[in-house]
């Protein structure tokens, strides 16, 4: 866990080094109506963003024999360091990049509480864990509608036997406070 926290640790560093001036938004504050939350997202460097996500969250259950095939709604906080890389051409093509409306990639960390259940006769509990790269697009409007959503694999982590697994989130609500700094439209 401690290899795999460092690495993504490594992975942020490495996208903000010697970034100089912004195309982000410095912050933004969004309420999430998809996955009931709040979301706070920041400008560290030129094109990134850190990102997290305090919400009910859909997710694979890892703790049944096929979790695949079972998914629940789980309280969760979830971190991204996004990299945006199409600002510029969406810019040059004059689409709106206001809110911070770019695709991205980047590294993902999600913990989950389920809480205590019966699953196959048996009690599950404890916290989980994902950790994984996706990559997603985001798109905001003047009237504040924000709209997110990302995939990629994610190995998951708890008191189950762990694997990789698919991750999809998902994100539809409003910015209700924001700083600005990019000025397209």
């Amino acid at each position: 866990m401690r290899g795999l926290f460092l690495l993504m640790l490594l992975s942020t560093l490495g996208l903000t080094h010697a970034q100089f001036g912004k195309n982000c938004e410095v912050r933004q504050l969004k309420i999430n109506a998809f996955s009931p939350g709040m979301e706070y997202e920041m400008g560290l460097g030129v094109n990134s963003t850190l990102d997290i996500r305090i919400a009910l969250q859909p997710s694979l259950d890892p703790f049944t024999a096929r979790p695949l095939e079972n998914y629940e709604l789980f309280p969760a906080i979830t971190v991204q360091n996004r990299y945006y890389y199409n600002f510029g051409s969406r810019s040059r093509s004059r689409r709106s990049i206001y809110g911070n409306s770019a695709n991205y990639i980047g590294p993902s960390v999600s913990i989950l509480e389920p809480g205590s259940r019966i699953i196959d006769g048996q009690v599950a509990e404890g916290i989980f864990a994902t950790a994984g790269l996706v990559t997603g697009l985001q798109r905001s409007y003047d009237s504040g509608l924000s709209f997110s959503i990302d995939v990629g694999g994610a190995y998951y982590l708890g008191p189950f036997e762990g694997g990789i697994y698919p991750v999809v989130n998902l994100s539809l609500g409003w910015i209700i406070s924001e700083k600005r700094w990019c000025v397209g439209r």
